[in-house]
């Protein structure tokens, strides 16, 4: 379009009382000030809102430009929102915006929620959008609940089997609790959580895979979705499992145990036993020792008893005689027990 004029303006000569230079600045400053005036006032927009009965003044647009604000992100969901008959004013959804949040998503939300007959103000679908949830994908939940698959579950039931259960639990979001509420991943432990406690409790497995109902019917009067951004409408068994056999792994691993305790308690006896015999053993060569040295005194007693006149010859001649008869049926005595073997 600027290009048009100019060479319109061009091969009609140049502005009376100027030449042709300073005609073509003329000219080129009148276009950027055309495109500048263009950029600042949006009028595409201005007139597409009037023309969807949602106005918003010239003023108003100006001065998204200054507080930078792209318009088409006030002034598109903005005729969205007038269209599904929702009354939205433009300053909520300017501050919202500078405050980082997604309006067209704010915008959807309302819209859904209305047709739902959800009852949601802007202000608790902004809050929910500046919490960093997806406020559209939330009451989409709201209206179409979704269905939680939890991986498998492990528990043991009394009788010591293993059982492992795999759930669905179908939710749908809760307005009120979205801000600060707890997510999905609280939801599957919580209800893992039931899950493990109702199958624990049970006596036999085998009531468990008789009626898998006990355990969805426990779990949901626990109240699990308390402090969650989640209301639960049905926790439904999927598929049940039987496992190992903990019970029977744990007492065998049990008596494993106890048999290498009694092994290694044995083994220390033992050890205390031969430390007793070698001590034994140490005592008798001590005795032994100590016999030799007592014997080793003998004669040289003798000899001072002699030299003292305490002991005469004959009785000394009397005492080897019978050392000597005592060596002989020593002697006798070991040959009749050898010629016995």
């Amino acid at each position: 379009m600027g290009s048009i004029l100019v060479s319109h303006i061009l091969a009609s000569g140049p502005l009376p009382g100027l030449d042709l230079g300073l005609t073509v600045l003329v000219i080129i400053f009148a276009v950027i000030g055309f495109l500048v005036f263009l950029w600042i006032i949006p009028v595409r927009l201005w007139i597409a809102a009037w023309s969807s009965r949602a106005p918003i003044g010239i003023v108003q647009l100006v001065g998204m430009r200054l507080r930078r604000i792209p318009p088409a992100k006030i002034v598109n969901p903005r005729i969205m929102a007038v269209k599904a008959g929702l009354d939205i004013l433009v300053d909520k959804m300017e501050a919202h915006v500078l405050a980082g949040g997604n309006i067209e998503a704010v915008v959807l939300a309302l819209i859904s929620a209305d047709k739902a007959n959800i009852e949601l103000s802007f202000e608790r679908a902004a809050a929910i959008d500046l919490a960093g949830r997806n406020v559209f994908e939330a009451v989409q939940m709201s209206v179409i609940p979704k269905v939680i698959t939890t991986p498998k579950i492990a528990a043991v039931a009394k009788d010591g089997i293993q059982l492992m259960a795999i759930c669905r639990i179908t939710v749908r979001t809760n307005i009120e609790r979205l801000v600060g509420g707890a997510g999905e991943e609280t939801v599957v432990a919580r209800v893992g959580e039931g899950i493990v406690s109702t199958i624990g409790s049970s006596s036999d497995y085998k009531q468990v895979l008789e009626n898998p109902d006990r355990i969805s019917k426990n779990v949901l009067t626990k109240g699990l979705d308390a402090g969650t951004a989640f209301e639960i409408l049905s926790i439904d068994i999927a598929d049940v499992d039987v496992g190992a056999n903990i019970g029977a792994k744990l007492n065998t691993e049990k008596a494993e145990a106890d048999k290498k305790i009694a092994q290694a308690q044995a083994e220390s006896r033992r050890a205390l036993a031969v430390a007793a015999e070698q001590e034994m053993k140490a005592k008798v060569e001590e005795m032994r020792a100590r016999l030799v040295e007592a014997e080793a005194q003998v004669p040289i007693a003798m000899a001072d008893a002699l030299k003292k006149g305490n002991l005469g010859v004959m009785d000394y001649f009397q005492m080897k005689n019978i050392v000597s008869d005592t060596d002989m049926r020593s002697s006798i005595s070991g040959m009749g027990d050898r010629e016995k073997k």
